[in-house]
């Protein structure tokens, strides 16, 4: 059974990292519920988000998918 640190850490066990796709930075969040605390990985940031909006034209998206597909 895992034990809180004098810094209040705990290890996660590997199994259960496995299992919620948490890896090394992934940040999580502690949700309460009325059976005690739920363990949940908290959503990243979505990786195209960041280039949203930097594509400068005045073709629309609808346009630009057609003219990739070959239309």
């Amino acid at each position: 059974m895992p034990k809180v640190t004098t810094k209040g850490q705990v290890t996660i066990p590997k199994a259960i990292r496995d299992r919620l796709g948490i890896d090394p930075g992934d940040e999580v969040e502690f949700v309460e519920t009325n059976e005690g605390y739920v363990l949940r990985k908290t959503p990243g940031e979505n990786p195209f988000e960041k280039w949203k909006g930097s594509l400068e034209t005045d073709r629309t998206t609808e346009e630009i998918m057609d003219e990739l597909r070959g239309r």
